[in-house]
């Protein structure tokens, strides 16, 4: 990112505020790109500033690619890709994201395609260069991982972007946390694509872990030809991959995986490839081991070596590196090669040292010793992939503290530098000294905690390293040498590219330094000895200023220079030619002139010494330079000894006052020499001339004259030199000079005397030291010893009274004097007669406390004033109620405080305290003592927790006794809250360490009371273990329900929300925090304050909780106030504070908006609504629900309630009373609407109760001029107006009250649907990990086609008969008759004619419509344009016969052929989408229900089960059940044969109720879970054994000899009838009469038509049985033919009327499933994807009839289409989901379907859908569904119709494609039924050992289906069924149903099949009518009929060519239908005939 010229930081932030669109496909908007350019211009003006920096706000950095020539840096991001300059300038940004994606999406461009899809972010997976190419490759995260070509130069433009693409050009893992690695290799001529992914998400499972790709070409990123690691089972083989690399031969992919697929530990690997192996046959792998070590976490290919950081320590917190040569590691690969080449992967001992890995079906071989090398990288016979046992082990080189996630290496300078990124944002950079490691610096990078990304890359100049964490690319620099500023620091780096370059004077690397090869030209840390160059000694140390001189320098190892070189010596900016012997090295230093002055305050100048090199600095020191008359000018006070003191060699010239350097003293004058000279008598700080001190007096008083005289030596320096001598006083404010005179003493001593002078401070002070010095002369100051000072003192100030002047200190001579105002002053400044000795008596202001304990010993304070001098005056002076008191001498404050410990003294005393100080009167105060006796009585309460905080009151007497008075509970302190009370004591618990009593106690000064009779118990601390509702609204006052234990004890529960506030609502009343809240004695405790103010801004606002019990508290929600934002809430438990999301499970408490409700009247809110009595109201509003339930809302209609029936998002039904309330108050009129909801409430306005309008009278006027016959008339009519208007309002009434009740049972089960639901979706996502392995039991296209062609036959309608010997020779003739017909059928006019002409007949029933309609379908299969030709045709004549009549029944019914071809013709087209798109929710749905259903209990006889949606179904009575877990034997030893293997054990959950065949098939149901229906095992031949112990064996039935019969009912048996235990232990045994085995693999032939229906067994020999309830009342037709009309109605009525119980569980049933309805609903009826075209097609030809016919009725369009589509096809799929999955449905999961299906249907219907009190159950459960359903049905209508439409070559492509083969594995041709009856055969294969099966062709079943030949056809082949008649009962959906107990084995049940391929010679559509020459050329194909007929028989003479009857149609087509039936029905018996020969 580009920063503005004058800003200097090091990083770049990007500054753009991207605002761009949802992608709907990577890259940018073009507007949106527009707009990143303009900001790149406005924000990047040209100019140099380079950046260390990048980051972009908001933005997760992935991956870092960089292009090796250019040095552009690529930086993957989550929505962005960015192009950077080498520096972090940011040259270009492409937006890639967000975009509408899904994981389980395949890619889409139109999003209604994936209605799952949610804006996603794109976050970038895989990121490389092309440089061949000038490419850049991007992978995202969406669209499945595909990848992307952007240009290098500009990575905004797009260069390639996969469409529409396949599953082979999913490259990048499509979850975040699965890691994809890759490479470019090139190769002679294109660049391929190397990637290893790992796996992720169910639509990648596909996708092999290494593929290779290709990068240009048609489809880039395709691996189609090329190779891929294929895998048997991705599961056993995830790898999680670290990292790729490549050198000139091969590429290295290391990764994690399990070893193998039977080891479950993880191992570390490393694969390689051969870079030109396209097809991935040079694979090899071989596990790496770090020894100790866990997994490799990160890796780096080195030259020579891969380098790879593993995890260690605990939970691998640690890391350590690795270093494995690649030598060795090629060796390594290498003998795996050879082992598995040549010796079978076995090593010389025998073991197994290498395999084929992966699960392929290769094996190592034994080929030529000399394999390896003839095919170093493979071939198509060697084999692959190849992975070796043998681990490469190594040791670890260094360790590290944290993980690592990143490793790169460089080799520079001879060395090899290791550069490790932490997870923790750290870059430790390593230095591989042989076999050891060492890290030499850290830094951090990234933020803290944030990681470096793998992607650690060298710059190619390998100077600068990038590193990559999410929120930022930092350029850091390989060898930071320039960093390090001098020698030292360089080499204490420890850094092994740098060194020291002595001559350049900088730290350089090695081949920076141009002289780095000679001796100490280069110094590096690493060699022995290695220093930097130094100065060892100078001489001279220092020098003088004034003068010029020489300093040598001594410097070892100084480098060598060539002759005309030099060495020069810097004094700061002075520069002296060096003169260099050896070491040593001599300067000149610089003149006075050319050195810098003096620093103020100091008395030298330092300056560097620098030995230069040039202008390089080689050794530096430093070197002073002094000046003697600045020592002397710092110190002032004493300046010859500072001289003579200092580290200088200065000396003192006395007379003068000078201070010099040099010898001595100029002119013969005396000299003091310095301290440093020796041999000198006059030297040193002793020889000055110094004021030793004050002689006296130390102490002057104030306004005395006083005269002062100083002590001085050394003044025999001055002798013969007459001066004059001053003393100087420092007074505050002034200063002043006294003249002095010298009086001289013996020896070198004298006294200087200053003039007498009275002194009066400007400040008065007791005491005033004043600095005191001496001079001589004219300024000529003597040096004082020390600081001196004259100490001024006043007596008046500090001694207010008598006692403190006389207790001043003697020497001070201060009296009180009484002249005057009184005062204390200095004594002879008093008049004698003045001085008063004695003091006045003392005076006593106050007492604390005024009361105390009868014990005494409490501290008394007395203040007061003259209350004695000292101690002494007062020791025994002090009296108290008579009683003496103790003075304390450490409280005593001389006469003003006396503090003294009273005595005992008998409760009640009283009296003044009495202060007698000898000599003088007593003290006596106004205020008097009173001892009395405090009493403790009782606590409240008596217990709290542990943890304290509990408010403690303790009554009692006198309890404000003493002024100290404290509480103890236990051994804790009880803080007291002020103030104390005479009859209470306020404190608050301190924590206690464990429960337990505790004795209470208080001290009153020395003084205890123990309360022994009450003790407080601390009890264990309350715990919460739940709180609900967690949600309310701000305005509060919800009822929060918190449980618990222990809560009683907490005397003031409170709940409480911390907020943060605006400034707005601090001042809108909120209290400042009291940490102490005060109160007063007598008044009630206040209740706490709604809302205070805390430290730090925050605001509380709580409410007090109440105990209800002890694990039970009920607190109310506090108001929160606008604005304010909830930061925490907690609950407070005295000293427990508990947050509200603890309490609840971690869900934290919410705040939602107050609820909004409008007025009831439309008029506004104070009009009044006019309300009908038996309304319901409907208060319209906004959020009502979000913060309160509908029990706790309370509405008021005056002083009454209005019961709250409903309460939804935005609507609040209630119920008003039924008579008009009184208003609450009497200001009104009318009652007011309020609603209240907890804090919140609302008057919605007045109410106004209508009367019911009364029947008007007939009129009297109607009676004239009218006969009574109309007067009758007028009165009925009328009569019957009011009845109807009456009943319409009860209606609606009633219609709105149902909905209420519906919407009441709904919210009652609502927690039951949610946990029904969570345990549903439990089961249904095990269900889809289930699938992912076993897939969606799909039946094969050939067994859908025939149930849906044929429904009913319950097998197989076409099955084949075996032929005998010898009919070979009958099957040409039949083949040859077969060909002209089928010749026939493909004209159309022929065809035509004969539909018209078949439906014609009377005698042509529907079911032989239906029959003949299917066989059609099945003849013209391969020809589909060609039937759907046929199919329009007779459409539009069906459109033309029904506009004439009613156009809205067309298509209600299948009455005619062409419906039925519509059916077959709509289960053609969209088989695809059944399996695509559909299959997969309606199997959800369908499993759903069956894992529902089961359970609960179904009773075996009635089938009525407690969990359905269909009311007749329902089980109405409280059957008690309890969930089993059955473990079920299943395996080789499951039959518990002697000598068989272990079996596992299968849990299996069924119910205590269940009779054994019902635990047969749920066990079934459980172990066969992946298995089709048709390849189980028959629950009938299999018997249930119960295994207890070794020899317990019970076979269980449901009758047998133990079954309970009682009065003709016999019960069947359950597992509570066995007492089967919960977790017992069974398994399926074949059943005896069976022979002893059960045939795993049903036969794939048709079942047998000998089967019989099993004898109903509910009424055998007169018992009745009977499973969960007896069928007790008759059944429905006997209950209709016995008793009267009005009990018929009642029993109707009772039917009708279910319980609300019942009610609730279809309800709850309802809830739990409705997901999975709405999901199959939106499958079908959503145009996320594209239209199936057939769909599409069939929409646009009846729109197209509609505009033909003139049909302008959208109503009518509406019901063609439902008629066509929903009700004909997806109805039926929905009723029936055994036409297209291979499963079993159960009665009551049929029950199920019809509802949901009847639910489809209602929706589908264009009339309104209204319910009232008579409406069926079952459409009252989907009422409130409905409406919603409709609207999807008319978006699905109006998205079709406002589609593209689909052209007919569109359609025709489509139909070709279904009609043309599209084999896939498995597939067997549907028209095998039939043969290749255009060419004259059958086509049957014939089977291995046994005869071929002969099929009827679907132009026999035709021949057999037309009138007068179905009988007989039915006769000769009774495998030809009608509809209906098949073996067995047919159900109502004309499904087989079978025996009770029995399931249903469908035919045909081969597993895989994928779409059948179905297919016939006949490639071209019906052929046109034929030419004379035509016709010839036909008859000459067909051959003569002459032949045909006599193997055909005796009618055979009349049947003409086909030819013929085409031509005769043409010609007649209305006069030669007749003739045609005949014909038809004679070549319908020519065949038949034939067929009863064969």
């Amino acid at each position: 990112m580009c920063l503005p010229p004058c800003h200097a930081a090091q990083e770049t932030p990007l500054l753009l505020p991207f605002v761009v669109a949802p992608a709907m496909a990577p890259g940018p908007p073009s507007g949106a790109r527009l707009l990143v350019l303009l900001l790149l211009l406005l924000l990047c003006p040209p100019h140099p500033t380079q950046a260390h920096r990048f980051s972009a706000p908001n933005t997760t950095f992935n991956r870092l690619a960089l292009a090796p020539g250019r040095g552009t840096l690529y930086v993957g991001a989550v929505n962005r890709l960015f192009q950077l300059s080498p520096v972090l300038q940011l040259e270009a940004v492409a937006v890639t994201g967000p975009v509408f994606d899904s994981p389980d999406c395949v890619p889409f461009r139109d999003p209604a395609e994936c209605p799952q899809a949610r804006l996603t972010d794109n976050a970038n997976q895989l990121l490389l260069v092309s440089s061949r190419a000038q490419e850049l490759v991007a992978c995202g995260q969406v669209r499945q991982g595909v990848c992307e070509k952007r240009r290098l130069g500009d990575v905004a433009e797009v260069l390639y972007q996969a469409e529409d693409p396949g599953d082979g050009q999913f490259v990048a893992a499509n979850a975040l946390g699965v890691a994809t690695v890759g490479l470019v290799v090139p190769t002679p001529g294109r660049d391929l694509l190397l990637v290893a992914r790992g796996l992720a998400g169910k639509l990648s499972g596909g996708v092999p872990p290494l593929t290779v790709r290709q990068l240009a070409g048609p489809q880039p990123f395709s691996s189609e030809g090329l190779g891929r690691l294929v895998v048997g089972d991705f599961s056993d083989y995830n790898n999680s991959y670290v990292g790729a690399f490549a050198d000139g031969h091969s590429a290295y992919f290391v990764f994690r995986r399990r070893g193998a697929r039977a080891q479950a530990e993880y191992r570390s690997y490393v694969a390689r490839v051969c870079l030109g192996d396209v097809n991935l046959y040079s694979y090899v792998e071989v596990p790496l081991a770090c020894r100790g070590q866990g997994l490799v976490q990160a890796a780096f290919l080195a030259p020579g070596t891969l380098l790879g950081a593993f995890a260690a320590g605990p939970r691998g917190a640690q890391a350590a590196l690795c270093a494995f040569p690649l030598a060795e590691l090629d060796g390594s690969m290498e003998q795996a090669r050879r082992l598995c080449y040549t010796a079978g992967g076995r090593g010389p001992s025998g073991t197994e040292e290498a395999t084929v890995e992966y699960g392929v079906t290769s094996r190592c071989v034994t080929l030529p010793p000399d394999s390896p090398e003839s095919y170093p990288c493979g071939d198509e016979h060697t084999p692959s992939p190849i992975a070796g046992r043998q681990p490469l082990e190594a040791e670890p080189l260094l360790q590290l503290g944290q993980p690592v996630s990143a490793v790169t290496a460089l080799q520079a300078d001879g060395h090899t530098i290791a550069f490790l990124g932490d997870t923790q944002g750290q870059l430790h950079k390593v230095f591989l000294n042989g076999s050891q490691g060492q890290v030499y610096h850290s830094q951090q990078v990234g933020p803290p905690g944030s990681a470096i990304s793998p992607d650690l890359l060298v710059d190619s100049s390998g100077s600068h390293l990038y590193v990559l964490t999410a929120q930022q690319v930092d350029r850091v620099s390989v060898a930071a040498c320039p960093q390090f500023p001098d020698c030292t620091s360089c080499l204490q780096a420890r850094d092994p590219l740098c060194g020291w370059c002595t001559l350049q004077g900088r730290c350089t690397r090695k081949g920076q330094c141009g002289r780095a090869s000679q001796p100490n030209q280069w110094l590096w840390s690493y060699e022995e000895d290695s220093h930097c160059l130094h100065v060892q000694s100078l001489l001279p140390a220092h020098h003088p200023r004034q003068e010029q001189g020489q300093v040598t320098l001594s410097v070892p190892r100084l480098p060598t220079l060539t002759m005309d070189e030099y060495f020069h010596c810097a004094f700061g900016d002075y520069d002296s030619l060096a003169h260099v012997e050896g070491p040593h090295v001599a300067c000149v230093t610089p003149p006075q002139d050319q050195l810098p002055l003096n620093p103020p305050g100091t008395d030298h100048v330092t300056l560097p010494l620098a030995l230069m090199f040039e202008d390089v600095a080689v050794a530096v020191t430093n070197f002073s330079f002094y000046d003697c008359s600045a020592v002397q000018a710092l110190e002032v006070a004493a300046p010859c000894r500072a001289c003579v003191s200092s580290f200088w060699r200065c000396h003192w010239c006395p007379q003068s006052s000078r201070c010099v350097h040099g010898e001595h003293c100029p002119e013969g004058e005396r000299t003091i020499y310095s301290a440093q000279e020796v041999d000198v008598q006059v030297r040193g700080p002793g020889a000055c001339p110094w004021v030793e001190g004050l002689a006296g007096p130390l102490l002057v008083p104030v306004g005395w004259e006083s005269r002062l005289a100083l002590r001085v030596w050394n003044l025999q320096h001055f002798r013969g030199l007459p001066a004059s001598y001053h003393c100087w006083l420092e007074l505050p404010g002034e200063l002043q000079r006294l003249p002095a005179s010298l009086e001289e003493m013996p020896g070198d001593a004298g006294l200087i005397y200053c003039q007498a002078q009275q002194f009066h401070p400007s400040m008065a002070q007791r005491e005033l030291p004043v600095p005191i010095y001496v001079t001589r002369g004219e300024g000529q100051r003597l040096d004082n010893a020390r600081t001196l000072h004259v100490t001024l003192y006043d007596c008046a100030v500090g001694h207010p009274d008598c006692s403190h002047c006389q207790a001043a200190n003697g020497s001070l001579g201060c009296l009180w004097c009484s002249h005057g105002q009184p005062t204390c002053r200095y004594g002879p400044l008093c008049p004698p007669e003045a001085v008063e000795l004695l003091c006045p008596t003392p005076s006593i202001d106050m007492i604390e406390p005024l009361t105390g304990p009868p014990e005494g010993g409490l501290a008394l304070t007395i203040l007061g004033s003259n209350l004695g001098r000292d101690f002494a005056d007062v020791r025994d002076a002090v009296s108290v109620a008579g009683r003496p008191c103790s003075p304390n001498p450490s409280l005593y404050r001389t006469s003003a405080r006396i503090v003294c410990v009273t005595s005992p003294a008998p409760d009640g005393t009283v009296g003044p305290i009495q202060v007698a100080i000898k000599s003088r009167p007593p003290g006596i105060s106004t205020q008097h003592f009173t001892y009395q006796d405090p009493v403790l009585l009782s606590l409240n309460p008596q217990w709290g927790p542990q943890a304290g905080g509990t408010q403690l009151t303790i009554h009692g007497q006198h309890l404000q006794t003493g002024g100290n008075v404290s509480a103890f509970v236990g051994g804790q302190p009880c803080p007291i809250q002020e103030p104390v009370c005479p009859e209470a004591i306020v404190c608050h618990t301190a924590p206690q360490a464990s429960p337990g009593e505790a004795v209470v106690r208080v001290v009153f000064g020395h003084a205890q009371r123990t309360l022994l009779t009450s003790p407080f118990r601390y009890t264990a601390n309350p715990q919460l273990l739940g709180a609900e509702p967690s949600v309310s609204f701000r305005g509060g006052g919800r009822l929060i329900q918190v449980r618990g234990t222990g809560l009683n004890v907490v005397q003031q529960p409170l709940l409480s929300v911390w907020l943060e506030t605006v400034a707005e609502v601090q001042a809108a009343g909120a209290q400042p925090w009291d940490l102490t809240p005060r109160r007063s004695c007598g008044a009630s405790a206040a209740a706490p304050q709604a809302c205070i103010q805390l430290e730090g801004g925050l605001l509380q606002c709580s409410t007090v909780c109440s105990a209800n019990s002890s694990s039970l508290l009920l607190c109310w929600s506090p108001a929160v106030p606008d604005g304010a934002h909830p930061r925490r809430v907690f609950f407070t438990l005295d000293n427990v504070h508990v947050d509200f999301a603890s309490a609840n499970g971690g869900q934290d408490f919410v705040y939602q908006p107050n609820p909004r409700l409008a007025p009831l009247s439309r008029e506004g809110p104070t009009r009044p609504y006019r309300l009908k009595p038996g309304n319901v109201l409907d208060v319209e509003g906004e959020g009502l629900n979000l913060g309160i339930s509908k029990e706790e809302v309370r509405v008021y209609i005056g002083d009454s309630e209005c019961l709250v029936k409903t309460l939804t998002l935005t609507h609040l039904y209630c119920e008003p009373p039924p008579r008009a309330p009184q208003p609450a108050n009497s200001s009104s009129t009318l009652p007011q609407f309020v609603v209240q909801m907890g804090n919140v409430r609302l008057a919605l306005g007045p109410v106004q109760y209508e009367a019911e309008p009364a029947l008007s009278a007939f009129p009297v006027e109607a009676q004239v001029g009218l006969g009574v016959g109309a007067a009758v008339l007028t009165a009925a009519v009328l009569l019957l107006t009011l009845m109807y208007r009456h009943k319409s309002k009860q209606a609606l009434r009633d219609y709105q009250k149902v909905l209420v009740q519906l919407e009441n049972l709904e919210i009652g089960v609502g927690d039951q649907c949610r946990k029904e639901f969570t345990d549903l979706m439990t089961e249904m996502t095990d269900l889809s990990s289930d699938l992912e392995a076993s897939g969606i039991p799909f039946l094969d296209y050939r067994t859908y086609a025939e149930r849906v062609f044929f429904p009913g036959h319950g097998g197989c309608p076409l099955q084949p008969m075996l032929e005998g010997p010898g009919e070979e020779s009958h099957r040409a003739p039949m083949r040859q008759g077969l060909t002209q017909l089928s010749n026939l059928l493909n004209s159309k006019l022929f065809l035509l004619t004969l539909i018209h002409t078949l439906e014609e007949q009377p005698s042509f029933s529907q079911r032989d419509r239906c029959h003949v309609a299917s066989l059609l379908s099945l003849a013209l299969h391969s020809k589909l344009e060609y039937l759907t030709d046929i199919m329009r045709t007779l459409l539009g004549d069906l459109a033309t016969h029904y506009v004439h009549k009613n156009p809205k029944l067309m298509l209600r019914r299948t009455e005619t052929m062409v419906e039925k071809l519509l059916t077959n013709w709509l289960s053609i087209c969209l088989y695809a989408f059944l399996r695509e798109v559909a299959g997969e929710p309606l199997y959800m749905l369908l499993r759903a229900i069956q894992y529902q259903v089961d359970k609960g209990p179904v009773d075996a006889v009635t089938g009525k089960a407690k969990r359905t949606l269909n009311n007749s179904r329902l089980l109405r009575e409280d059957v008690e059940f309890r969930p089993l877990t059955l473990m079920v034997l299943v395996g080789p030893g499951a039959s518990g044969a002697p000598g068989g293997s272990t079996a596992q054990r299968v849990p299996a959950r069924v119910l205590d109720t269940d009779t054994i065949t019902q635990v047969k098939e749920k066990v079934l149901d459980q172990v066969y879970k992946g298995t089709p229906f048709s390849q189980r095992p028959s629950v009938h031949a299999l018997d249930l054994e119960w295994r207890s112990g070794l020899a317990g064996h019970l076979t269980l039935s449901d009758e047998d000899l133990t079954s309970v019969t009682q009065n003709h009912w016999k019960r069947l048996n359950t597992l509570q009838h066995y007492k089967v235990p919960d977790g017992a232990t069974v398994g399926l045994i074949p059943q005896l009469h069976n022979g002893g085995a059960v045939s795993q693999s049903l036969a794939q032939s048709c079942p047998s038509r000998e089967n019989i229906p099993m004898a109903e067994d509910g009424e055998e020999g007169g018992v009745r049985l009977w499973h969960l309830v007896k069928a007790t009342e008759e059944p429905e037709g006997a209950k209709v033919r016995h008793g009267s009309l009005r009990e018929r109605e009642r029993e109707r009525a009772r039917a009708k009327a279910i319980p609300e119980i019942y009610l609730t569980r279809l309800l709850s049933m309802k809830g739990t499933l409705q997901k999975f309805v709405d999901d199959t609903f939106q499958a079908i009826l959503s145009v996320n994807r594209p239209v199936p075209i057939a769909v599409k097609y069939l929409f646009d030809f009846l729109d197209e009839l509609a505009e033909k016919h003139g049909i302008e009725d959208p109503e009518t369009l509406h019901i063609w289409k439902t008629n066509s589509l929903l009700l004909r096809f997806w109805v039926n799929t929905l009723k029936n989901p055994q036409l297209i999955f291979d499963v079993r449905v159960s009665d009551n999961v049929d029950a199920i379907l019809a509802v949901i299906a009847q639910t489809f249907i209602d929706s589908c219907t264009v009339s309104e859908h209204k319910v009232g009190r008579d409406s069926p159950v079952n459409k009252l459960l989907y009422a409130r569904e409905i409406p919603r359903y409709k609207q999807m049905v008319e978006r699905y209508y109006s998205d079709i119709r406002q589609s593209s439409p689909a052209s007919y070559q569109e359609m025709n492509s489509a139909l070709a494609e279904l009609s043309g083969v599209r084999h896939s594995p498995g597939d067997t041709p549907l028209h095998s039924w039939g043969g290749r009856v255009g060419e004259g055969g059958l086509g049957l294969e014939a089977q291995a050992g046994a005869p071929p099966p002969r099929v009827l062709p679907p132009e026999l079943r035709l021949c057999s289906a037309l009138p007068g030949s179905s009988e007989r056809a039915l006769q000769t082949h009774p495998q030809v069924l009608r509809p209906g008649e098949a073996q067995g009962t047919t159900g109502g959906r004309g499904r087989p149903r079978e025996p009770r107990g029995r399931p249903q084995e469908a035919p045909w049940g081969q597993e895989g099949r994928g779409l059948a391929s179905l297919h016939s010679p006949h490639g071209g559509p019906g052929q046109p009518p034929l030419d004379p020459q035509a016709n010839a050329e036909m008859e000459a194909e067909l051959g003569d009929p002459g032949p045909v007929s006599t193997g055909l028989g005796p009618q055979a003479g009349c049947l003409p060519p086909p030819w013929q009857i085409i031509s005769a149609l043409e010609g007649d087509p209305v006069g030669q239908k007749t003739q045609l039936a005949c014909r038809l029905q004679q070549i319908a018996a020519l065949v038949e005939n034939k067929v009863t020969d064969l």
